[in-house]
């Protein structure tokens, strides 16, 4: 991909002068100049990681020595949601925010969005990246942008039933947290005239079962996968073809997916972290960022072998990966077993790594069918090979989510 080489020299070119932290990164292994190959890159630059950033925000208050400008070239600030530690702010420059906003377009592109129609966004409108990407997006393409934040999610479903409002953007567990509302208010989702649920924000929308139970929550609409993060902005999008797979921005993003635990990339078909350097991002960029995302790479025929796509999706992350007794388990497998059965209302997973061995025990509400968890039990035991305790939980005790689910409990 020479165009992916050209654009990272000039990336390179531009960031040297002024970025304190990756002129220090880039002279530790000779690469001020520029590289002559993408394996050279590869090869010689240094990984970043969210620590190392942390880090450098701490010992270079507020915002780090990772910016290329001046401080009042900036106009967007934005902080990641430090599920992962400690919060990062981010900061673009209007040239690397239009950016971001142009990859956003292509998202809503891919969905078949149109101009005219209405999209309504669920969420808080903090300080995440994402809510304000895809809303300026859509407004620059012409789609009414209806902005969710301060509302009930009883009223949110009343503005779907009053509004034109063709798409729905929130996190896949919020979208079934919406159905479940309107059951409960007796509104008649069905009447609504959503006709995709733009989902992200955590593993669920690439996965099958969770696909399915959605759209049967929602009869019109079709599920629309994507994801990103606030440092890195909007990655990838549901393949047309193959909705269980998505399809990353080559053009934005150098990829990479390594293994979890060294700097050896993965085969085709195996899982690994993927990494990333933002080719467009001059204002804050990111040059071999470890995501902390758990994906699969696949080749894309008829494409250049560099080019690849995540099959599942996103499927966890690196932090929450367990192996127990030889089994890896992720968020996203676990969630497509519970989503398989339909009985189950919310669940959490509790994880006692306190133990010789890693426990995992599934806590359950129900809808009152006595048999869901033998069902679940089940297809836990036939999906992992392992016995997997699931206990039922009174209505209503467990939490609901707006923004990304925290279902997994850790106890050390």
């Amino acid at each position: 991909m020479d165009e992916q080489l050209d654009a990272l020299n000039r990336l390179i070119a531009r960031i040297v002068g002024g970025n304190v932290f990756y002129r220090r990164k880039l002279a530790s292994c000779g690469g001020e100049g520029g590289f002559e190959s993408l394996e050279d890159y590869v090869g010689r630059m240094p990984f970043t990681t969210k620590e190392e950033l942390s880090r450098d925000q701490e010992a270079n208050p507020p915002y780090g020595s990772a910016l290329t400008y001046p401080l009042e070239r900036y106009t967007r600030v934005h902080q990641t949601s430090g599920t992962g530690g400690r919060p990062l702010v981010w900061m673009d420059d209007p040239e690397s925010w239009q950016g971001l906003v142009e990859n956003w377009k292509e998202v809503w592109c891919a969905a078949g969005a149109r101009a005219g129609e209405g999209a309504l966004f669920a969420f808080s409108f903090g300080p995440f990246l994402g809510f304000w990407t895809s809303f300026e997006a859509a407004c620059q393409l012409g789609i009414r942008a209806y902005p969710g934040g301060g509302m009930s999610s009883a009223d949110r479903v009343r503005a779907l039933l009053t509004h034109p409002i063709a798409h729905l953007c929130c996190t896949p567990t919020y979208a079934m947290r919406l159905a479940e509302v309107a059951e409960a208010e007796g509104l008649p989702l069905g009447e609504c005239g959503v006709e995709r649920l733009m989902v992200a924000g955590e593993p669920g929308g690439s996965v099958p079962e969770v696909r399915a139970r959605l759209e049967a929550a929602w009869p019109r609409a079709r599920v629309f996968d994507h994801h990103g993060m606030t440092e890195v902005g909007p990655v990838s999008y549901q393949d047309p073809g193959r909705p269980n797979r998505l399809r990353l921005m080559h053009g934005a993003y150098l990829c990479e997916v390594v293994r979890p635990d060294s700097t050896v990339a993965v085969s085709p078909g195996e899982t690994g972290e993927l990494v990333l350097t933002t080719l467009k991002r001059v204002g804050s960029p990111l040059l071999r960022y470890r995501t902390g995302d758990l994906v699969r790479p696949v080749a894309i025929p008829g494409e250049d072998a560099r080019a690849f796509a995540l099959e599942g999706g996103i499927l966890g992350r690196v932090d929450d990966m367990l192996i127990v007794r030889g089994v890896n388990v992720y968020p996203s497998a676990i969630d497509a077993v519970v989503r398989s059965v339909g009985g189950v209302t919310e669940y959490r997973v509790e994880v006692d790594r306190s133990r010789a061995l890693p426990e995992v025990t599934i806590r359950i509400e129900t809808a009152g069918d006595p048999g869901t968890v033998a069902e679940l039990q089940k297809r836990l035991r036939t999906a992992f090979e392992m016995r997997m305790p699931v206990e039922v939980v009174p209505a209503g005790t467990l939490p609901r989510f707006e923004m990304k689910a925290r279902r997994w409990h850790v106890v050390r």
